[in-house]
């Protein structure tokens, strides 16, 4: 079975991020073409990044870079959701992202994006950032504004086309995740 992680974005402390991923697996979770799971960056405790050797040489020493790593290569796609903090995506996120490389490569990503603009430009960063990891992004999106689809700007209440459109995402994440699974598989 595809599994695709739905990577929560943010460690702020009273972060929109965390009832925004939870509707995205409680949406994904009702279908039957993939497994999906939350993958909270919180979990992960990942310092600023640490390791003495570029992540594309995959010579991981710390235990933490190798908990990450194999929880990222246990997967076949993603979900990414961020925030939108000073026109790009949270620094948690990045970090994360910049531990690993191959466990990145040759997968599918979605976007679902929050802030003041729908999380637009931090999504932007991501696919540029996706490119080097060769990660195949794909075209749909959910851009959740603040003013929109959150009551005073934090209680979580997405308007009901937003529904549709992560459905729209999670096809494509599932559908590119499945097709890219012949190139994930060793010659």
């Amino acid at each position: 079975m595809t599994k695709i992680g739905i990577i929560l974005g943010s460690t702020r402390p009273g972060r929109n991020g965390e009832a925004v991923a939870k509707w995205v697996l409680d949406v994904a979770s009702k279908r039957t073409d993939a497994e999906f799971e939350l993958v909270d960056l919180l979990d992960y405790n990942l310092p600023h990044l640490d390791e003495a050797v570029p992540p594309s040489l995959g010579q991981y020493t710390q235990p933490h870079t190798l908990e990450w790593a194999q929880k990222i290569g246990s997967l076949d796609g993603f979900i990414f959701v961020t925030p939108e903090y000073n026109h790009s995506t949270s620094g948690a996120l990045k970090n994360a992202i910049d531990f690993l490389f191959a466990e990145w490569n040759n997968k599918a990503a979605g976007f679902v994006g929050y802030g003041s603009v729908g999380g637009a430009r931090a999504v932007e960063h991501l696919r540029l950032i996706a490119g080097e990891l060769m990660i195949a992004d794909v075209r749909a999106q959910v851009l959740l504004s603040l003013a929109q689809d959150f009551e005073n700007y934090s209680v979580f209440l997405p308007k009901e086309h937003q529904e549709q459109a992560l459905h729209t995402v999670i096809d494509q994440v599932v559908a590119w995740s499945k097709a890219l699974e012949t190139v994930r598989k060793p010659a």
